[in-house]
């Protein structure tokens, strides 16, 4: 009995596997409109546009819906999401997940990175809670939780999203936890936070 479900075990194994590296084959056909902003790999050499390389799957196809949805606002991503059927999101998803996210070399002076590791893993007083613990003390993000990964972001794009958050222009974060941190936030302490991430390794 045990032999009999080890095989099943295995069988079921090598069809998610195979499920998975179809997908992946799927989403990197279907990639080449997303290459545009995001590059082939998903590493954005515009500062203005994510890096979406190694994004938990999970995490990548939510904000396609939510864009596709309107759920979530942006001039450029809400007519690219329009297209996508559901089966296109989880391919493309697939695809970028599985890519290698590259890192940055902060612009900013040592003391503004240094400032922002600061906040990053310790926050500050009671108002703005460490990123680290909800993205994980390297920015891995933990993906069954929903949080993003962070590390190697852009600078440009990480300040914009806080700042996004801080007005409310970005407002599909769960129980408003950003939102609520980022209302705390100081214009310095966004741009050191940003600078910080975009080098962590």
């Amino acid at each position: 009995m045990k032999r009999l479900l080890a095989v099943f075990v295995l069988i079921a194994n090598g069809d998610i596997a195979h499920a998975e590296t179809a997908f992946y084959k799927a989403g990197q056909a279907k990639s080449a409109v997303c290459a545009g902003c995001h590059g082939p790999d998903g590493n954005s050499m515009m500062p203005m546009f994510p890096k979406i390389a190694e994004l938990d799957a999970g995490y990548i196809s939510r904000q396609l819906q939510a864009f596709r949805e309107g759920q979530r606002q942006d001039p450029v991503m809400a007519p690219m999401a329009a297209a996508l059927s559901d089966e296109d999101i989880r391919d493309i998803a697939a695809f970028f997940s599985a890519q290698k996210r590259t890192l940055d070399i902060p612009a900013a002076p040592p003391e503004v990175v240094a400032r922002g590791e600061v906040l990053f893993r310790g926050g500050e007083g009671v108002s703005v809670p460490a990123c680290a613990g909800c993205h994980g003390a390297r920015g891995d993000g933990m993906p069954q939780a929903g949080y993003p990964y962070l590390r190697g972001q852009h600078a440009d794009y990480v300040a914009k999203q806080l700042r996004d958050f801080k007005s409310g222009a970005r407002n599909t974060d769960a129980a408003k936890m950003m939102r609520t941190t980022a209302a705390q936030m100081t214009e310095e302490e966004i741009n050191a936070v940003a600078q910080y991430i975009c080098g962590l390794e």
